[in-house]
């Protein structure tokens, strides 16, 4: 069994309607309010946020996902206001959407997952998102896919939208979808950015919520743009069974990996829209004495501006590198480890070849590259974590955003 890409998004999977307009939220008039419905009830998981200070639509929908018996019948979002840091009031104002939306779905509120995305400590324009519901409702479309990936967008330069079709041979096909944005504010850990998953599928939620954890891990879990855990940012998977095809443990791991090459584009695309970002950078560690450690000091070196300020002036510091994951907190040995640009060994067993320098140089030129880093500590553990580099935009960018 495998998959291809197919067009479509979040709507790709039979079964699902979207849409994305402008209610009033963005001065700038661009869409700000998104919404996904199932036509019937979905087997729904979530993932969210490692940060303590979370947003007031993240609490409502971790309190659906524990009482509406793992069901869900739409996804509501706001862009242009975080509805964050904003107390009692924040907190009603997240159930109302939840109220309204179930009300114009013809659902329980439980049954409704809310999100935002924007500014920190601002409180919605409820009066524009009451008028904007039943506008949303009465756009809904089966190829709304698009319009809804626009919707979720702040600082993202393009949207984030892919879905794929399985075919299982004996049990016939499913699709999964997907849309996500993403720019600022990025290293999940899960999570920080809006990702939606959607299948028509036959999965019960405790297998969907264990196949969400494991393609999340390598995904939306191993991208960093600035190495910022946000208040707000979630991912959820919805599967109405529409197709037939039910996900037994026989059809499990083609299904995970449905999900993951799904996730897998769509993270990638939010490190590619980074803020300001012109190069897409897959840092390998590899070496390592175990699994915590790779990820550890991949993590490191993903994050570290030293190493993301001299990728974006092409300058191949294979130093700033080794300080990065010597002091990573992972075992390193300096005498076994290695550095490689590309295909170009630099630092191997305590031996600089600057002689090399120039080609790398050249190689750093590009917009998709590869950085490895051996720790030496004689471990077969490895990992990848995608990030980009940081450009003087990324700066202005965050200096100027509540202005």
């Amino acid at each position: 069994m495998s998959n291809h890409g197919i067009e479509g998004g979040v709507t790709a999977p039979s079964g699902f309607r979207a849409s994305g307009l402008h209610c009033g939220i963005k001065a700038s008039g661009k869409p700000d309010l998104s919404l996904i419905v199932s036509d019937t009830p979905a087997a729904s998981a979530g993932l969210f946020t490692i940060n303590l200070a979370k947003a007031a639509p993240l609490y409502l929908c971790e309190n659906h996902l524990k009482t509406n018996g793992g069901y869900v019948r739409a996804i509501l979002t706001n862009s242009g206001c975080a509805n964050a840091c904003t107390g009692p009031q924040g907190e009603a104002d997240a159930r109302e959407m939840a109220e309204l939306t179930a009300a114009a779905v013809g659902c329980h509120r439980e049954d409704v997952l809310v999100a935002s995305t924007g500014v920190i400590g601002v409180n919605l324009k409820m009066d524009v998102i009451r008028a904007g519901i039943p506008m949303a409702v009465k756009a809904l479309d089966a190829k709304g896919g698009a319009a809804a990936a626009r919707a979720i967008m702040t600082t993202d330069p393009f949207p984030k939208e892919y879905a794929v079709e399985v075919d299982t041979r004996m049990f016939g096909s499913f699709r999964v979808g997907g849309m996500a944005k993403g720019s600022g504010m990025i290293e999940p850990r899960m999570a920080t950015m809006l990702g939606y998953l959607t299948t028509d599928a036959v999965v019960e939620p405790r297998m969907l919520s264990r196949a969400l954890a494991e393609a999340a891990r390598y995904t939306f879990n191993a991208i960093t743009v600035d190495g910022e855990p946000s208040t707000n940012d979630c991912v959820f998977a919805l599967a109405n069974g529409a197709s037939g095809v039910s996900i037994s443990e026989h059809l499990y791991p083609a299904f995970v990996d449905a999900l993951r090459a799904v996730a897998h584009e769509l993270a990638l695309g939010i490190v590619r829209g980074g803020e300001g970002a012109t190069k897409l950078i897959a840092i390998t560690v590899s070496g390592a004495a175990s699994d915590a450690d790779a990820w550890m000091a991949a993590r490191a070196i993903a994050n570290s501006p030293l190493v993301k300020t001299a990728v974006h002036g092409g300058d191949p510091n294979w130093g700033r590198l080794i300080a990065a994951a010597g002091r990573s907190g992972a075992k390193f040995v300096l005498n076994g480890a290695r550095v490689q640009i590309g295909s170009l060994v630099l630092f191997e067993n305590g031996r600089p070849f600057d002689e090399l320098a120039p080609k790398a140089a050249e190689y750093l030129t590009g917009k998709d590259l590869a950085i490895a880093v051996d720790l030496g500590a004689g471990g077969s553990h490895r990992a990848t974590v995608w990030t980009c580099d940081l450009s003087a935009e990324y700066v202005k960018i965050n200096a100027e955003y509540r202005t």
